[in-house]
């Protein structure tokens, strides 16, 4: 079970929460605060996983709350605005729901928390099989067999995915490469990271996959044909 509470400074929308998460197994609301302040002395004794807060409130808002923990716990926020989606997405937000939302919505919000909660949870190996990445405002789960390259752009990476839509998102080629299983992953240039399972051919200076053809970057190249040689 995810323990959770509800931060809002209006009682109607804590029932609607309250509603909802108790037609959900996996979460246990366990109080609804209408003052931000009682609910972070709550926290402080009574630490949660997981926390569905509202952006606005008058007296303290959701994100100045947030920043305030001090230990790690997942949050949803709720908002009226969209506007705050971006500032909630810069937090890590698992989640953003605008009001009023439905069932459905908060169902969505609610299964990607509990997706993280079991993966951080899980064994190394286990961990192995996703990634969860930040990206368009959302949390999205990757499977790791899927990937056929990264590519880098400065700050940025397109995770190239099997049938899949590309995603990008603000990361350095050095953490996506330290989240990967490095008996399965490879670099071969400074702009590129490519799955041993997906090269389908090499040729002088070019590893290709899927009929794209990437570029084997001259310090990496010793490295490359020693690690195929052993595979």
């Amino acid at each position: 079970m995810i323990t959770a509470i509800a931060i809002d400074d209006e009682p109607p929308a804590l029932k609607v929460i309250e509603s909802f998460c108790g037609q959900i197994d996996t979460i246990d609301l366990q109080k609804t605060f209408t003052q931000p302040n009682e609910a972070l002395k709550f926290l402080h004794k009574f630490p949660v996983d997981l926390l569905f807060l509202d952006v606005q409130m008058p007296s303290l808002s959701g994100i100045e709350l947030y920043k305030m923990l001090k230990q790690e716990t997942m949050v949803i926020f709720t908002t009226a605005h969209s506007k705050f989606a971006v500032e909630g997405f810069n937090l890590n937000a698992v989640d953003y729901l605008l009001k009023p939302f439905t069932f459905e919505r908060f169902q969505q919000a609610v299964t990607k928390a509990t997706d993280f909660y079991n993966y951080t949870r899980q064994s190394d190996k286990t961990q192995e099989q996703y990634l969860f990445i930040r990206a368009d405002y959302k949390l999205m789960k990757v499977k790791i067999s899927d990937i056929l390259y990264i590519e880098g752009l400065n700050d940025y990476i397109k995770i190239h995915i099997t049938n899949q839509k590309t995603i990008v998102t603000r990361m350095t080629m050095k953490t996506i490469q330290e989240k990967l299983p490095s008996k399965e992953f490879i670099r071969v240039h400074r702009s590129f990271i490519v799955p041993f399972s997906k090269i389908d051919s090499l040729k002088s200076k070019s590893i290709f996959i899927a009929g794209k053809e990437i570029p084997i970057g001259g310090i990496y190249e010793e490295n490359i044909l020693k690690l195929l040689n052993n595979q």
